[in-house]
């Protein structure tokens, strides 16, 4: 049973979203600001975090740079009363996987919740795989890149969509189609959200970024002979 942590300076939006989650099974714990969301999170045993951005003492933009400086990888969807690109977009450049706009359905939440989870929970080892490609090594089992021997530091939906790429290798692959399978069918997103994830991808490369092509007028697709 996946725990969540409800990480809001708001009492009634907590009551709410955690009244929401236990109905659809899951366990939650509570936090009102990021620092106290970073103390719980040390413990371990968190799953998914919900994480406000508009808080007291320390954000949620902070608390999130924190958590990815501390290597707490754990996926976060950012609630936000912005709607503007601008905030969109730096919540998901700075590691969220996902995103809800205030005032949001409680429905949509749980919805979101249980995609990002079922993209980020380990699988089955018999599912499980190793991809090398040079200097690039896959590792589906323990969710780990390493480029030239070094562990790149992957958010979860970073390494999903890299997984993705590598399970179509060689297809070109559009903006939209990419939205469906690695931000699932229901997803609500916009053509950017791919665009984003796909530099900050390239980012955490190096070196093997270029196996990553962009095609002009489609989207993008994996494709390991790349010349440099």
């Amino acid at each position: 049973m996946a725990k969540i942590l409800i990480v809001d300076d708001e009492p009634r939006i907590r009551d709410l979203i955690r009244e929401h989650l236990q109905y659809a099974g899951f366990v939650c714990e509570e936090a009102g600001d990021g620092g106290a969301a970073l103390a719980v999170l040390a413990q371990g045993g968190i799953d998914l975090v919900i994480l406000d951005i508009m808080m007291p003492f320390m954000d949620g933009m902070t608390c999130l740079r924190e958590m990815r400086t501390r290597k707490i990888m754990t996926p976060v969807i950012m609630l936000t009363a912005r709607s503007e690109e601008y905030d969109k977009l730096a919540g998901l450049e700075g590691g969220a996987d996902d995103y809800v706009v205030k005032p949001f359905s409680p429905r949509e939440l749980v919805a979101r919740v249980k995609a990002v989870l079922a993209r980020t929970m380990p699988k089955p080892v018999e599912n499980s795989g190793v991809f090398t490609f040079g200097d690039l090594v896959i590792d589906t089992a323990s969710h780990s890149v390493k480029v030239a021997g070094q562990e790149a530091p992957l958010t979860p939906k970073e390494f999903d969509l890299l997984v993705f790429l590598v399970n179509n290798k060689g297809i070109a692959l559009s903006r939209e189609k990419i939205l469906q399978q690695v931000w699932n069918y229901d997803y609500y997103g916009e053509d950017r959200t791919v665009d984003t994830h796909i530099k900050m991808l390239r980012g955490h490369l190096g070196p093997c970024r270029k196996f990553i092509v962009t095609v002009w007028g489609i989207g993008y697709k994996f494709d390991p002979e790349v010349l440099s």
